[in-house]
């Protein structure tokens, strides 16, 4: 498991290094676009409590990695997920794509959500998980279900500066990352903070910004 992050620890430190990670200028919005709310992604996974649980499907490990980054790097550009003024979209891995991926590479799944986390951060530096969570961001745009399903074939720059494909099978979004050895994810929910600039979609595994082995 080690040595499969330091290879993403490689990749993270490539990306920031290129400065990758400035958010996209936004596309020019319509009237109602502009009156979109200011309710930040932040907010949305906090709205249940600092605190693990045993609810597989919502959000703990995913807020507290962004609460461990911003804690150590206050100026991160992950802090784009609480500054709900500025467009963002995110693909938010669910608890049990995180144990997920635990799994995949350690080859064990954690019985709880804090026993996943420190799987995580007990291999994963700082730098690591921000380059992470960066990948899981694209910057600058507010992309709606309908917005991400007219994307079908097309690759997108996430905020660490690798790019994320979309793929519509049906009635199913499929997000490929860089990793071709390893299933895809797939969009299990649509338009978290619907009507904000931020936009979030629930996806069931977490992208990996490097083709492991």
């Amino acid at each position: 498991m080690k040595h499969v992050i330091t290879g993403i620890a490689v990749a993270a430190t490539t990306a920031l290094a290129l400065g990758a990670v400035t958010p996209a200028p936004a596309a020019n919005a319509d009237s109602a676009d502009r009156r979109a709310g200011t309710k930040s992604l932040a907010r949305v996974l906090a709205a249940d409590g600092n605190r693990f649980d045993r609810n597989w499907q919502d959000f703990d490990i995913l807020e507290r990695g962004v609460l461990t980054v911003l804690k150590a790097k206050p100026d991160s550009p992950v802090a784009l997920l609480t500054q709900g003024r500025k467009r963002a979209t995110a693909f938010l891995p669910t608890d049990a794509a995180f144990r997920a991926l635990v799994k995949d590479i350690s080859g064990t799944a954690p019985r709880t959500e804090r026993a996943t986390f420190r799987a995580l951060a007990s291999v994963a530096d700082v730098d690591t998980l921000e380059s992470v969570l960066l990948y899981h961001v694209v910057a600058g745009k507010t992309l709606t279900a309908k917005k991400v399903v007219k994307a079908d074939g097309k690759r997108i720059r996430t905020a660490n500066g690798a790019k994320i494909g979309i793929r519509v099978k049906g009635k199913r979004v499929v997000i490929t990352d860089l990793d071709r050895n390893d299933r895809n994810a797939r969009v299990v929910v649509t338009d978290i903070n619907k009507g904000n600039r931020q936009v979030g979609h629930a996806i069931n595994r977490v992208l990996r910004p490097i083709d492991l082995p």
